[in-house]
């Protein structure tokens, strides 16, 4: 097995990339220490940084900006025109403008990761230093400024907290944004009917799938 590499895409030596992962057409991939799982899809003029981690069966859709510092976990999804960003605080210069800063990792560069089987909306800006939670998902447009819990369901500029999502994709639970969910013993998808927990603003799954 093999990867499926567009011939339009650049892809730099020291990456890695795993069976079945297909990289289309204008994608550019930095190395070294750049890792990219199986069953993977990176949609096309994406643009992935060197020493970025990406777990297996990631969905990244296109025109998607992944800076260093940043670790994926396997099953996200990642909509269009999404840009990650590391360093809260960038400069072009030197404070006396004599010359150009490095773009290499420095004291300044601070680490992203996507839990597991997390969505991100099309056009979101992810801040850095921060998570996304396990199947957490991010509205289109959103800013995302400070951690996603797990299985919670955020929105806006900043991103705020409006609900709690199934595994499956259905929010299961709404409530007033950044105001905290309701406690819930026992509630149950209404898809799929994969039950859960809420308490104290953690989502507790009751019935996880094998």
């Amino acid at each position: 097995m093999s990867a499926r590499i567009h011939p339009t895409a650049i892809v730099e030596e020291g990456v890695i990339i795993g069976d079945r992962t297909s990289v289309w057409d204008n994608v550019h991939i930095r190395g070294p220490g750049t890792r990219i799982g199986s069953d993977c899809i990176v949609g096309e003029k994406s643009y992935i940084a060197y020493g970025v981690e990406i777990a297996d069966r990631v969905k990244i859709n296109a025109m998607v900006y992944i800076c260093n510092a940043v670790t994926i976990e396997r099953g996200v999804m990642i909509s269009a025109s999404t840009t990650f960003t590391n360093d809260r605080f960038p400069r072009s210069t030197t404070p006396d403008l004599s010359e150009l800063r490095s773009s290499a990792p420095d004291e300044h560069t601070l680490p992203t990761r996507v839990r597991e089987g997390a969505t991100i909306g099309a056009a979101c800006t992810v801040g850095c230093n921060l998570e996304i939670g396990r199947f957490a998902m991010v509205g289109m447009g959103s800013l995302v400024t400070r951690s996603i819990p797990d299985f919670h369901l955020a929105v806006g500029s900043p991103a705020r907290s409006i609900g709690c999502v199934c595994r499956c994709g259905e929010p299961f639970l709404r409530f007033s944004p950044g105001a905290p969910p309701p406690d819930q013993k026992d509630i149950a998808c209404s898809s799929c009917s994969l039950r859960y927990s809420v308490q104290d603003g953690r989502v507790i799954e009751l019935n996880p799938p094998v």
